[in-house]
């Protein structure tokens, strides 16, 4: 089977402000929207941020009691790259959970959660290589 994500589906609860955050705060553009979903096109994949009131009645249809604890992460070019991003995303309506620091195993990250409280790493990795297309490849 290959080794792939399609959609990432966040709920949120208010559409209008999580697409300020992503608009806004990481510049993305939307290429489908409606009054329950907002589309983003990724590098190989779809990002999704539905209504959550959809999401939520869907996950319990399927028995499950709640998503399991994740953070999404956006990895960028350059070190100096990480805290201006977590203030941007701050500004554009997200909290920042962790200023931007150097873990222990390396590199540098910070995390800021969208106005849901979706959590998300923002992070340079020096052993991993960025491409034009926004392509993330593991390599040390």
């Amino acid at each position: 089977m290959q080794q792939q994500i399609s959609v990432i589906t966040l709920g949120v609860t208010d559409l209008a402000r999580s697409r300020r955050f992503y608009v806004e705060g990481f510049g993305w553009t939307p290429v489908f929207e409606n009054e329950e979903i907002v589309f983003y096109q990724m590098n190989g994949l779809m990002l999704g941020t539905w209504l959550q009131s959809g999401l939520e009645d869907d996950m319990r249809r399927q028995g499950l009691s709640r998503p399991g604890a994740f953070a999404l992460a956006h990895n960028v070019a350059h070190l100096t790259d990480v805290q201006p991003l977590i203030d941007q995303l701050a500004l554009a309506g997200g909290k920042v959970l962790r200023d931007g620091d150097a873990p222990p195993h390396g590199g540098f990250r910070g995390y800021v959660a969208d106005p849901d409280d979706h959590a998300w790493e923002i992070a340079w990795n020096p052993a991993w290589t960025i491409d034009e297309h926004g392509a993330v490849t593991f390599g040390l």
